[in-house]
């Protein structure tokens, strides 16, 4: 899926987004219930993520310059970041807000409630759709796909939560609902940030052996070591690495060494230092 479809789907669901928050704050203040004015907040702070990706998608695209030779692709990383941190604080917060209405629970109007959180759950659930398909493809439509789907879990919640409240009386629902909200953000925020983190700090990329690439580099004919190997990500999808080679001269080393990385490790984008002998490498890059 190429930006420009990421773009045009992100800046659908944000229009989604917009749509169901107003539904769910009036109908939070006409019904009373915490479980949508939660939902709104929570889909509130993630619309903002939504168009903190979209923004990270459209300045991605730029090319690159004399000053930014990446282009500007760590602008997704940035916004995946961001979102994680406000993600999770916004899951604290409906979780405290939550434990106090558990312990003095209001009168919640579960008719309101039910129609509200239906027409919600339709939203959101449409927007998990249209993000679906490129939430493998980039990190940053990740987040968005994630904070979509929590979207879209929390209003079926509160849509079951005002079923319980409307057959059975038992206000409590409504926090309940509420917690559940909140708990289920929690770790996948986590899960983002932590990811989104690695990339910024320059780490291996997951799921990549970097003892295995060195082995690849060292079973090639005429190599005898390597040293200064680093490999990182400069945004998903996008993993690059640079290596001092230590071998004999030989014309073809640099392509077979380049198609090696490539094809075994995807790494399409690679940097080797050929020396005819070993030289000091610097101590904390061995």
């Amino acid at each position: 899926m190429t930006r420009e479809i990421q773009r045009r789907r992100l800046a659908l669901v944000l229009c989604i987004s917009a749509g169901v928050i107003a539904i769910e704050v009036v109908g939070g203040l006409w019904t009373g219930s915490l479980a949508l004015l939660a939902d709104a907040g929570h889909l509130a702070v993630d619309s903002l993520g939504v168009l903190m990706a979209l923004i990270a998608v459209v300045l991605a695209g730029r090319p690159a310059t004399s000053r930014y030779t990446f282009g500007w692709q760590r602008a997704e990383m940035l916004a995946a970041t961001i979102n994680g941190v406000l993600v999770f604080g916004i899951g604290i917060t409906i979780l405290v807000k939550a434990a106090q209405r558990f312990v003095e629970p209001p009168e919640v109007a579960s008719g309101g409630m039910l129609v509200v959180a239906l027409i919600a759950s339709a939203g959101m659930t449409t927007s998990v759709f249209l993000l679906r398909g490129a939430k493998g493809q980039s990190l940053n439509v990740r987040a968005a796909f994630l904070e979509v789907l929590s979207d879209a879990l929390a209003a079926i919640t509160t849509a079951v939560a005002s079923l319980v409240i409307m057959f059975t009386g038992f206000q409590r629902a409504d926090a309940i609902a509420s917690a559940l909200i909140g708990l289920a953000i929690l770790p996948r925020a986590w899960v983002l940030l932590r990811e989104a983190v690695n990339v910024l700090l320059e780490a291996v990329p997951k799921g990549l052996d970097l003892a295995e690439v060195r082995r690849a580099l060292t079973t090639e004919p005429g190599v005898r070591d390597v040293h200064d190997l680093h490999v990182w990500t400069i945004t998903s999808g996008t993993p690059v690495m640079t290596a001092h080679v230590v071998a004999g001269a030989d014309d073809g080393l640099l392509d077979r060494l380049t198609t090696a990385v490539a094809d075994r490790f995807g790494i399409a984008h690679a940097s080797f230092h050929i020396e005819s002998g070993r030289r000091p490498a610097c101590p904390q890059h061995q």
